[in-house]
């Protein structure tokens, strides 16, 4: 059983920061990339970021230059620091983890239950 956690988001005003972190948890030989989605209301889930076990990252455009995404590999975490937040930046925002469960075992995504944010004034 694999179990990916998300937390640190909440309300912060236009302008702000929020720093999300998400651990990975359960029988887990290893993790290859880990990455973060956002889903606003009435839109399609997007990637955001993700960075692989050596640390190269990839991210999409509107967030380059205000997101920064790092992982502790020793940890199963990944996290997401976030600044010059907008109004649009409002969804909620759930990691996705590759990893395999066994050394033998196939790869698989998972998903966390999502944490909100919300930039508002």
């Amino acid at each position: 059983h694999v179990q990916l956690v998300e937390s640190g988001g909440g309300l912060v005003q236009p302008g702000g920061s929020l720093r999300l972190s998400c651990a990975a948890s359960g029988s887990i030989f290893s993790i290859y990339s880990m990455g973060w989605y956002r889903q606003a209301p009435g839109k399609q889930r997007e990637f955001v970021a993700d960075i692989t076990t050596s640390g190269t990252t990839d991210y999409v455009d509107f967030v380059k230059g205000r997101f920064t995404i790092s992982r502790d590999n020793a940890k199963n975490t990944v996290y997401l620091q976030m600044n010059s937040l907008g109004p649009e930046d409002t969804a909620v925002y759930s990691c996705n983890a590759d990893l395999r469960k066994r050394r033998s075992g196939p790869r698989s995504s998972y998903w966390g239950q999502g944490t909100q944010v919300t930039v508002s004034s």
